[in-house]
């Protein structure tokens, strides 16, 4: 248990997806954890699951589907180089001058830590948000996923320094 927490509840786990808009349009949605800032409640991040629908298999096109779940709201894809990004994952067809449907790839950030960590990451406000994204797919492609981790309450001072961290780099 990270210092300055208390946890408040077992570990739960929290399902979520979303899918795109439309066809290879950047969608973002929110997931609502109903924490009482009142009480400085947090919750925190032990691992997250991530799973993306395949690309399409087009013939002689590249074709991707990436997705990310953040503590802030995103503007454009993140990496795991955003503070604000706790996972990433993304599946590609590599078509491009071949004839047939190409080979697949899939990148994916570590899904289960390593022991070692306490937590993977704090969240601090009452949502997380998700984005999903293709890129040359004939169709919308859908993110899904798992959140695992707990409730915390806070002292006042670690509070108030998670909450402004969150917002300041959103």
């Amino acid at each position: 248990m990270a210092k300055g927490l208390k946890q408040s509840s077992s570990v739960v786990s929290i399902g979520f997806g979303t899918t795109e808009t439309g066809p290879n349009t950047f969608t973002q949605a929110s997931v609502d954890l109903n924490l009482s800032p009142l009480d400085r409640e947090v919750f925190v991040v032990l691992a997250v699951n991530l799973d993306v629908e395949f690309p399409d298999a087009i013939a002689a096109t590249d074709t991707r589907v990436s997705g990310s779940l953040t503590t802030t709201s995103q503007t454009a894809m993140p990496t795991l180089s955003n503070a604000n990004c706790l996972a990433t994952i993304r599946e590609a067809i590599r078509a491009g001058g071949f004839v047939d449907g190409g080979v697949g790839f899939t990148t994916a950030a570590l899904e289960s830590p390593p022991s070692t960590l306490e937590y993977i990451g704090i969240i601090a406000t009452n949502d997380f948000f998700l984005q999903v994204e293709g890129n040359a797919n004939a169709g919308p492609k859908t993110l899904s996923g798992k959140l695992y981790g707990y409730r915390a309450v806070a002292t006042a001072d670690i509070y108030a320094a998670l909450v402004q961290s969150e917002v300041l780099s959103a």
